[in-house]
């Protein structure tokens, strides 16, 4: 058995891998970065190592650096987690090079199903079915715009690299398809150091359905059953299930049939999933559901087939990279209930941008829910990295138990001031649709209206904060109270007001408290009745933090709104976080029209289009494409057009 290991990554997976470690009486070693010098995994292993500067392609990137780490700390093993260098042949070839142990799949596996479309001819080979499309060497933009012509729209462009949603983007009309293909390009030559790309005819009603797979040195192939990932934005998971909604058991035994095929055709060893596409308009079917690629690494979601199987395929991986057999055969292994997964990630809930910053407060607890973290409180989300927070997994007898559970985990996410998708992946699991099993690819762009946070601050938050500011000054000035929690609690026909650290409120009750909730100030009456449930306001440095359905709010003292970044009302074009300017689409003195893409920034893995906010001509340019800008930079002013008046 091996008995040190060195983790070549960070956050929530490196946490994840030293907790089955330490369980194992294995030594861990950790690798950071100077952005992760005071992250959880390094506090968390029993020894951590420097390997270079904030940016992944200075540290976790390169892999010399990391097999040096793995040298000078006796380290007998790697583990790559996911993602970084976790599917890099090379890398994997030069830990074994160098007389370590990888745990994970033989380099000529992960060659033979890196490339998406090499992987797709040795499937059509083994007898698995893929997906239609075009996998052809001619890269030439005439020739890829030919054939998504003969494929017919809509399809989809892939990196030939890719992963992880990135180097993908959906065609649904011949016009629209150059530009995708240079934005699809930019981010695989970005994301992977390679822009080729394959198309694939668009399924219309698509479900994203995945086997989990595992291999020993001894010739032992076995699944353990499906998952499905269909609830995704922009082809990034958002919430993953095992087993699948609607899934029977013939389609289920040939699905887990043909991966199992898939993964001898390469010999394989580890942690492996076998990716399907699902024609799901006719419910799932056998002869409905493709092979679209194969990740030759531990994914994001196995939190859910571990929780419905039993088994931990961490340790799995340790075993099987020590030379043992697998830990249980194929008919030791079954499903027992219902699990699923959600991604929080940092982002704005309403405009989907990455949040950066200091978790002031993070509070990763609730009772029946297991949540893999890589941050405590204090910890810093960078601009650098991906940016999950955490994930959040129940498991229950049924599917509806485990989504209930879920939900209410996820109403009550405590993670301030950064943003994150808590609100959407609440509403999201209480949807009637997603309750009832229907759910596609396309469930978050077809309920985004239902989904989105509500417009208006809801008259609960405003009567939290009046009673916080109350509060406060009861204590006589608002600056007088230094920690604590304001708790608004249902009682009767009467409300009850107190502190967590014991202050009752029994002062009369003042009416007309101004509040500034956001930006946006409101006069509460708090002799009226509160009509909401629980709720509270906690004191953070410049106001009240107040959550509400997994969406925090900011309330102070009436003093005016302050302005967020972005687009302001003049027309200046603000980068809203940190990032790399990928494209700049204009010139100084163009005519432009609202909505119009002027820049592309690249922050935190994804691209994110600047538009102009209504028509006019571009006044000021300062982006540069290839320059690295921080936030609230002016990229672009845009001056409106000038009125042409009739004469009188």
């Amino acid at each position: 058995m091996i008995e040190s290991l060195l983790i070549a990554n960070r956050g929530e997976i490196a946490c994840r891998i030293i907790r089955t470690a330490r369980e194992m009486g294995i030594r861990t070693v950790a690798v950071y970065s100077d952005a992760d010098a005071n992250a959880l995994h390094v506090r968390q292993a029993d020894e951590a190592v420097h390997i270079g500067p904030s940016p992944a392609r200075e540290s976790y990137l390169v892999g010399d650096k990391i097999i040096a780490a793995a040298k000078a700390t006796a380290a007998q093993a790697i583990h790559p987690g996911y993602g970084f260098l976790s599917e890099n042949a090379e890398f994997a070839q030069a830990v074994i090079d160098a007389g370590l142990v990888w745990v994970g799949p033989r380099p000529d596996s992960i060659r033979a199903m890196g490339l998406k479309d090499a992987a797709k001819a040795r499937m059509i080979a083994a007898g698995v079915p893929v997906t239609p499309g075009y996998l052809g060497e001619d890269q030439s933009p005439a020739r890829l715009e030919a054939e998504a012509d003969a494929i017919g729209y809509p399809v989809l462009i892939k990196a030939v690299a890719g992963g992880g949603g990135k180097g993908m983007r959906r065609v649904d009309a011949a016009t629209d398809f150059d530009d995708a293909l240079a934005s699809c390009k930019r981010e695989a030559a970005s994301s992977f150091g390679d822009d080729r790309v394959l198309l694939e005819k668009y399924i219309l009603s698509p479900r994203h359905i995945e086997v989990q797979v595992f291999g020993d040195t001894h010739g032992n192939v076995v699944h353990l059953f499906e998952r499905d990932c269909s609830l995704q934005r922009r082809h990034q998971k958002v919430i993953e299930e095992a087993p699948a909604p609607g899934m029977d058991e013939a389609t289920r035994e040939a699905i887990c049939a043909a991966a199992v095929r898939a993964a001898k055709a390469v010999d394989y060893v580890g942690a492996g999933t076998i990716e399907f596409i699902a024609d799901a308009s006719e419910g799932l079917r056998a002869d409905r559901i493709w092979f679209m690629e194969m990740n030759t690494r531990l994914q994001v979601e196995h939190p859910v087939t571990e929780e419905i199987t039993g088994q931990d395929l961490v340790e799995w991986q340790l075993r099987v990279a020590s030379g043992e057999e697998l830990p249980k055969r194929q008919e030791e292994l079954s499903i027992r209930g219902w699990a699923m997964e959600a991604r929080l990630y940092a982002e704005d809930p309403v405009t989907f941008l990455p949040s950066i910053g200091q978790l002031q407060i993070y509070r990763p607890q609730h009772a029946l829910v297991r949540i893999e973290t890589g941050y405590s409180e204090g910890s810093e989300v960078s601009p650098f990295y991906d940016p999950m927070i955490e994930k959040l997994v129940s498991h229950a007898d049924t599917r509806v138990e485990a989504a209930t559970i879920l939900a209410d985990a996820c109403a009550g996410v405590e993670v301030w001031p950064v943003k994150t998708n808590a609100p959407l992946l609440w509403r999201a699991l209480e949807h009637p649709v997603f309750l009832a099993g229907d759910v596609t690819t396309s469930f978050i762009e077809d309920h985004k209206a239902e989904l989105a946070p509500p417009s208006e601050t809801p008259d609960a938050v405003f009567f939290a904060g009046a009673v916080a500011i109350a509060v406060s000054s009861w204590h006589g000035r608002p600056t007088d109270l230094t920690s604590g929690r304001v708790e608004l609690r249902r009682a009767g026909k009467a409300d009850v007001w107190r502190e967590a650290f014991g202050f009752r409120l029994n002062a009369p009750v003042e009416r007309g408290i101004q509040v500034t909730v956001d930006g946006q100030t409101e006069t509460v009456d708090l002799s009226d009745k509160w009509r909401t449930s629980t709720h509270y306001a906690e004191l953070v440095a410049d106001g009240w933090a107040i959550p509400f359905e997994g969406q925090w709010f900011h309330a102070t003292l009436p003093r005016g709104a302050a302005s967020a970044g972005g687009t302001s009302g003049d027309g200046a074009i603000l980068a809203p976080m940190p990032g790399r300017v990928t494209a700049v689409e204009v010139a100084a003195g163009d005519t432009v029209t609202k909505s119009q893409r002027l820049v592309t920034l690249e922050a935190m893995k994804m691209e994110h289009s600047l538009t102009a906010p209504f028509d006019g001509v571009v006044a000021e340019l300062n982006a540069v494409a290839g320059a690295q800008v921080g936030e609230g930079t002016l990229l672009v002013k845009v001056e409106r057009a000038p009125q042409n008046n009739p004469s009188p």
